[in-house]
């Protein structure tokens, strides 16, 4: 696929429309692609159904948050690199400023009775939206039995301490050499012989690892050489990143606790755009205002040259046979992932009667009725504020402040 033309009025168009998205896209991953496809197609008709599924299987083959690489690549077929720099800062900023600004609410102020109330109720909600997650991706990733088999497999392995990315490679490689050894063993000497985007992603992410394994000393290069790994390293939900970043920052490095793990995802879901807006709350937490800029840079620059990638081979990618089978296999794995991560967060949101109310009633109306998960935390963020402003219950309220 060839990009259009690069002209100002394609960039300022670019501007307007993913700048607007940013500011509103509320809902997570399948919401954005919704709305981009509602804009860029039906109306704006840049490109047909079929090539903006073209795209958005090629952005599902690859790591990093899925729905900002859609915008992205969009942003590269209207207007080249130019277009695809300014759909995605424009995607990304909105969220990032608005989730810094809650990280400085947070560090600022998290001490005060209203804030930890209204975490206090927000936390439970997450923890629904989560539990829907694994719900509604589990029944696309466990299609058959193997895969289903292979998803407790790795639901085992996470939790007996595998790291999140070798669980992810593991499945992926599993179901992609069973293909081949159905296939027979031209298909397999025919994946070694002749790289495809499933071997460049496999080498990709090893790097990934090897970079991580640098990481010494809390300081900004660190902060920074961490979330260029989950920038290459996260497949599948833009959810599976809470895996990855409980095993680096809370087991690993010890530089968080789960309960602030869970406020920052908490934050990152009051505001709109990607969830990997959370790096940018954890980099304030950790390191300022210059660690909440490191560490959204380090996590959404890979991003940018996969986009344009995924622009220029998706109808290759999305008829790959091999691609496809490795795919299976790391939406096994990160479903897993995401179940895993489900325990210690439920630990530290799940306080008493109330929290556990909060969190049932939370995941029937998300099941049941699809609600917007935007204004379920915030209602429950209120109903704790107000709760705890009027000291119903004293002493049932053990958040752990930063």
């Amino acid at each position: 696929m060839k990009p259009a033309s690069q002209n100002a009025s394609s960039l300022g168009e670019l501007l307007r429309l993913f700048l607007r998205l940013g500011l509103t896209a509320f809902g997570g991953p399948a919401a954005h692609l919704a709305l981009m496809q509602r804009e860029a197609v039906d109306r704006r008709q840049w490109l047909s159904r079929s090539q903006f599924l073209d795209l958005t299987g090629a952005c599902n083959l690859l790591p990093g948050p899925g729905s900002t690489q859609v915008a992205m690549a969009l942003g590269f077929r209207r207007a080249g690199w130019p277009g695809l720099l300014v759909a995605g800062a424009c995607f990304i900023l909105p969220a990032s400023l608005s989730t810094l600004g809650l990280a400085w609410i947070y560090v600022r102020f998290g001490s005060l009775p209203l804030l930890q109330g209204l975490l206090y109720g927000a936390k439970p909600v997450m923890l629904a939206i989560l539990l829907q997650a694994v719900w509604n991706l589990g029944k696309s990733a466990y299609r058959t039995l193997p895969l289903a088999l292979l998803g407790v497999a790795s639901l085992a392995g996470a939790l007996a301490g595998v790291p999140p990315l070798a669980v992810l490679l593991l499945a992926g490689g599993l179901v992609l050499l069973v293909q081949a050894r159905r296939a027979g063993l031209g298909a397999v000497s025919g994946f070694f012989a002749q790289p495809s985007t499933s071997a460049s992603r496999i080498g990709l992410a090893t790097g990934a690892g090897l970079a991580g394994s640098a990481v010494g000393a809390a300081g900004l290069l660190s902060l920074a050489l961490v979330f260029l790994k989950l920038g290459v390293a996260v497949f599948g939900s833009g959810y599976v990143l809470l895996a990855f970043l409980k095993a680096d920052l809370v087991d690993r490095l010890h530089w968080i606790t789960p309960a602030q793990l869970l406020d920052a995802v908490t934050a990152g879901q009051l505001t709109p755009g990607p969830v990997f807006a959370t790096a940018t709350f954890l980099g304030f937490l950790l390191h300022g205002f210059s660690g909440a800029a490191v560490a959204t840079l380090a996590i959404f620059l890979p991003s940018f040259g996969m986009a344009a990638a995924a622009a220029t081979l998706a109808g290759r990618i999305r008829n790959s046979k091999r691609a496809g089978a490795f795919l299976d296999g790391v939406n096994a794995a990160a479903v897993a992932l995401m179940a895993s991560v489900a325990l210690p967060l439920g630990r530290a949101a799940l306080l008493d009667g109330i929290t556990w109310g909060i969190a049932l009633v939370s995941a029937f109306l998300l099941l049941r009725y699809r609600l917007n998960a935007t204004w379920l935390i915030l209602a429950a963020g209120i109903l704790g504020g107000v709760l705890y402003g009027a000291h119903w219950t004293q002493g049932i309220f053990s958040l752990t402040t930063p």
